[in-house]
């Protein structure tokens, strides 16, 4: 008992202490893509509403967001939380987008997924594949808009948070989650839409992410948020205290962690016992790091082709860990003459030795 005391405590002191109700975990570097913490992150969850933003990058990637569409009678099945668009009522799917990411409408999504093609089955199909594509091995979605009494999705802490590392390096996507007022008016009427992710007006280092709930999912939240050049993104499933959560992981890990450019593209500091070749790396390698973990950084140099311009990869190792890599380039030099002036051309030509 005295053991299975101490493993508790010990866990309890690792992370702070308001992040305990949520079932699945994970924070992770936005940029690099490093977990920073997890607990459960490849448990397998229905995940309510933050399947909009898988819709919202599917629809923003196959259509033109400036097309104007007719609803049609698809928002008739749709309920839950919507926008109360109507049947015969013109948008731009711009405006679709909005409603879908901040008032979290069920009636935009279903709208959207008949936008490819008039077949929502056809839009499922492209869900399903993007997922496979960024690397989302435990998804698998069913609808576009995460109600789970008929048709279910299914994923991960883990397969959001890529989603969201995706989804946020896309300006469009960026430019609606990090709204937080919306107004628009259509044929039939007018609308003013707030985003429905309080963390963007209570957390002033949020930018952007997706609220979700169903009484089978519980709470969900992806959320993004960036303080002195780190960028995090936080995915907490089935957890009562969502906005509380992710509040508390910024604040502690903002605390614990920041940038450090580990190879300068611009100021290349390299071992001339090693290679003594004029080079360049394309791409600076930069890294989120605490403190005590810069003495743990080593760098590694594998010669490829002394002959070819990519002479070889440099390799970065935390702590014996690989987490990175850059190309190492030979650069290369004019043999061009260099250009003489008139006057230098006269001198020569009137040069000659006794």
């Amino acid at each position: 008992m005295k053991k299975l005391f101490i493993i508790l405590f010990a866990f309890m002191i690792l992370i702070p202490i308001k992040v305990q109700a949520a079932s699945e975990i994970i924070v992770m570097d936005i940029d690099s893509g490093r977990v920073i913490f997890e607990s459960n992150s490849n448990e397998k969850r229905l995940i309510a509403s933050i399947t909009k933003i898988m819709t919202a990058i599917v629809t923003i990637e196959n259509i033109d967001i400036n097309k104007t569409i007719i609803v049609g009678d698809e928002v008739l099945k749709s309920y839950g939380t919507n926008t109360y668009i109507s049947v015969g009522e013109k948008l731009r799917i711009k405006d679709l987008l909005y409603g879908l990411l901040l008032r979290s409408g069920n009636d935009a999504a279903l709208t959207l997924s008949y936008s490819i093609d008039n077949n929502p089955s056809t839009f499922i199909e492209k869900m399903n594949s993007k997922a496979k594509e960024i690397g989302m091995n435990n998804t698998y979605f069913e609808n576009p808009h995460g109600l789970d009494e008929e048709t279910k999705n299914y994923s991960t802490a883990h397969d959001m948070a890529l989603l969201s590392k995706y989804a946020m390096n896309n300006k469009i996507y960026r430019s609606i989650v990090e709204t937080k007022k919306y107004s628009i008016k259509t044929n039939y009427k007018s609308y003013v839409w707030f985003n429905r992710n309080k963390l963007l007006t209570t957390y002033k280092y949020c930018t952007g992410g997706k609220n979700g709930y169903t009484p089978k999912a519980g709470k969900t939240l992806v959320s993004t948020a960036s303080k002195d050049q780190l960028n995090l993104t936080i995915v907490t499933l089935n957890d009562p205290d969502i906005y509380e959560t992710h509040e508390s992981l910024y604040n502690y890990y903002f605390s614990k962690y920041k940038n450090y450019t580990i190879l300068d593209k611009d100021d290349l500091k390299l071992d001339k016992s090693i290679i003594d070749n004029d080079v360049y790396i394309d791409e600076s390698f930069i890294y989120p790091l605490k403190e005590d973990e810069i003495s743990k950084i080593k760098t590694n140099i594998k010669i490829i082709d002394k002959n070819s311009n990519r002479i070889g990869i440099i390799y970065v190792y935390l702590d014996g860990d690989l987490i990175g890599k850059r190309n190492l380039y030979v650069k290369k030099h004019s043999t061009k003459k260099k250009e003489q002036s008139f006057f230098q051309i006269i001198k020569n030509l009137t040069t000659y030795k006794n």
